[in-house]
């Protein structure tokens, strides 16, 4: 079984001096040194991955979803303990990623109303803050599962919450946090047979206990190294030389900036965004403006950023700002102006060029980056919703591992009703955007029938296994191919042309008619023309078609109908 490591802090001399409260810079701290300590670890999380693929990657969306957080708490300086939680919340909630972040967004949101009235809280406010927290978390997602980040975290807090005496400190209380936390991830396998079947505990509940451990960290008076607190971001390769002393500004800059709002300029509480909107609409396009308490999360594409400042700064000040030359981001594209509003719109994820491709001939308005090891962000989709501008938006996150961030961004959004399609894998979301059709003045029915649509569809992967495992009886060793149909193991072979062959036929044991195989990046020309081959010649009243798709990880994704 996976042992995480349990570092042994003693309490320093230099700690801070009134332990019986915390308060928001005190929090703030801890939370920077939380992101950081998931961060030194992240691989680790990444690792306990169910299936041993090299698509694990709760770890780098936990991390990404608290980095949020800590991103937003740069531009706060208070010692006020609710203002900063909210901040804290508002950044997360915008930055979650994968379930996992999600509900690591929904355990701090929770939190955040408990301590809404509190300027500092002792050791009992505390635990009925992170009881609170629990509370939001569970209430996010439909069907709890028990031996995921839900139990643990469940578990560690009536455990530290049941030990709290007039006598207990905050160091106390997140000492016993942490020790019930390890141990209730012990027993998630006990809980949950696919991970007691893969040897593995809940990668979700591991990065939580990473988290709180940095909590501790901080608490008992460790330095955070300056080398671990860089801010984990996506990195994207930038051709500088797309825009040269010669070149000429086509596309403008694409502007994102958080602005909060000052009570000495405006009345926070009532001010309206669509000043802000409006304005925006007069310079520039693709716009996300929209208000979550004080603080206002801005995007433009716009050939004037300076314009934006200027005029945002009459109402505030900015948390952050990135501007960047859409010229030399090649892959992104930009109307000359605003799409009008419209009746029906859809947005679609996708990862590999050919796929995106594909969604867009289908009919998709906007296709958003992300798929296993790329999860996008809440505030990805609310930016795709603003370019989409419809009163009716059919979301298709096309990987479970995305549903609830497409949901909570559906949520967030003012400008329009959010449908998300919850389809789970390529083929689900291949067959439902096939079936498009906006001839009913019914947006329930439309995505009735969408949501139908992913039924007559099943989703094979062929991907490379990174260590030795048994799952549903088939033995695996690491390098093999393996190749699986929805969370369950099929084949394990030694050449991805003999995986690919053994997953269609356990596929084929249904009656199907097509299978369509998106070629991935790792999949050769003469794997592809081999595999032709043999369809033809086994299966000859079975429709095969490739399509490029493109994408990273799985040479091969079938889906037959």
């Amino acid at each position: 079984m996976n042992q995480l490591k349990t570092d042994n802090v003693e309490k320093s001399t230099d700690m801070v001096e009134n332990d019986k409260f915390l308060d928001g810079e005190m929090f703030a701290t801890m939370v920077r040194g939380g992101a950081a300590q998931l961060r030194a670890n992240a691989k680790e999380v990444n690792d306990l991955n169910v299936f041993p693929v090299p698509d694990g990657d709760t770890g780098d969306n936990m991390s990404m979803t608290i980095e949020g957080g800590v991103a937003a708490l740069e531009g706060i300086h208070t010692n006020d303990l609710a203002a900063v939680t909210q901040t804290l919340s508002r950044g997360m909630l915008l930055g979650a990623r994968g379930n996992s972040g999600v509900i690591l967004s929904q355990f701090f949101a929770g939190m955040t109303k408990g301590f809404s009235k509190y300027k500092r809280a002792d050791a009992v406010v505390v635990g009925e803050a992170m009881q609170e927290g629990v509370k939001q978390a569970y209430a996010s997602v439909i069907t709890p599962t028990e031996g995921t980040i839900l139990t643990v975290a469940r578990e560690a807090v009536e455990y530290a919450v049941a030990r709290i005496n007039e006598s207990t400190t905050i160091t106390d209380l997140f000492s016993d946090l942490i020790k019930e936390m390890y141990a209730s991830l012990q027993r998630t396998p006990d809980l949950l047979a696919a991970l007691k079947e893969a040897n593995v505990i809940d990668s979700g509940g591991a990065g939580l206990f990473y988290i709180m451990q940095g909590f501790v960290k901080i608490l008992k008076g460790e330095e955070i190294k300056e080398s671990d607190s860089l801010v984990l971001v996506e990195k994207n390769s930038v051709d500088l030389s797309a825009f040269t002393a010669d070149s000429e500004m086509v596309y403008g800059y694409c502007t994102e900036l958080l602005l909060q709002l000052m009570n000495d300029r405006v009345d926070t509480g009532s001010f309206d965004v669509k000043i802000i909107s409006d304005f925006l609409q007069t310079i520039g396009d693709s716009i996300v403006a929209f208000k979550t308490d004080s603080i206002v999360k801005i995007h433009v594409h716009t050939k004037t950023p300076e314009k934006v400042l200027e005029f945002c700064r009459q109402y505030g000040e900015f948390l952050t700002v990135k501007i960047e030359n859409m010229n030399v981001q090649h892959s992104q594209a930009i109307t000359e102006q605003p799409r009008p509003m419209k009746d029906y719109g859809t947005v679609a994820v996708a990862v590999g060029d050919g796929i995106k491709e594909m969604f867009l001939e289908l009919g998709v308005d906007a296709v958003v980056h992300g798929g296993q090891t790329q999860n996008p962000s809440a505030s990805d989709f609310l930016a795709a919703f603003e370019e989409v501008n419809a009163r009716h938006i059919f979301v298709f996150p096309n990987n479970g591992n995305i549903i609830m961030a497409a949901k909570q961004a559906g949520q967030l959004y003012e400008n329009g009703e959010v449908y998300v399609i919850e389809s789970k894998d390529l083929g689900q979301g291949y067959a439902a955007i096939s079936a498009l059709n906006f001839t009913s003045d019914d947006p329930e029915q439309i995505a009735e029938t969408l949501t139908e649509a992913m039924q007559t569809v099943t989703t094979g992967c062929i991907s490379t296994a990174i260590r030795d495992a048994e799952l549903n009886g088939i033995h695996i060793e690491k390098d093999d191919y393996i190749g699986f149909a929805g969370k369950t193991m099929k084949v394990s072979c030694k050449t991805m042309l003999e995986a690919s062959q053994e997953l269609i036929r356990v596929m084929s044991e249904n009656e199907i008619f097509m299978i369509t195989a998106f070629v991935g990046t790792d999949a050769t020309a003469e794997v592809v023309e081999a595999l032709e081959n043999w369809m033809s010649e086994e299966y000859p009243d079975v429709e095969f078609y490739t399509v490029n798709g493109g994408q990273e990880v799985y040479p091969f994704i079938f889906t037959a109908e």
